[in-house]
């Protein structure tokens, strides 16, 4: 849940701050949750509610993981270099559009079947699909771009 959390918001700070009030809504309202369903699915769809809030309340964007100063000590040992192309795919990450980013991220951080990942966004699988596809696509293409 967290790794979701920090690929929405952007940074791990704000990540964990909405793994924070996503526990705290959860809580507040588990007697909304229905015995038999997935409870990781309704603390996901909980947890993409609030992002979607927030994110509409604030025009604040997210923050990278790596400053721009340690984009020139690259070469110097090989955690910095690493830490530095993590940074690249989570920039590139941040500039996919939300609901292609929604999808990369369950699908291919996650490990969410494309219908459980679809439950979770509340959309169709085929339209989850095709989010995927084209976040996929756009991720190398900007990737592939930086190199």
């Amino acid at each position: 849940m967290r790794q979701f959390a920090i690929g929405l918001a952007g940074s791990p700070a704000d990540g964990d701050d909405l793994c924070q009030m996503t526990i705290e809504r959860a809580l507040v309202r588990r007697d909304q949750w229905q015995e038999g369903t997935r409870l990781d699915s309704w603390m996901y769809r909980i947890m993409r509610n609030i992002f979607i809030d927030e994110r509409r309340a604030s025009t604040r964007r997210g923050e990278t993981f790596v400053d721009e100063e340690a984009g020139f000590a690259v070469g110097a040992d090989g955690g910095q270099e690493a830490q530095v192309e993590l940074s690249m795919v989570d920039r590139a990450m941040a500039r996919l559009p939300a609901d292609q980013r929604e999808a990369v991220l369950l699908v291919m951080v996650e490990g969410y079947s494309y219908k459980e990942a679809a439950a979770i966004v509340g959309c169709p699988v085929g339209t989850l699909n095709s989010r995927l596809v084209r976040g996929r696509d756009a991720l190398l293409a900007m990737l592939e771009a930086a190199q």
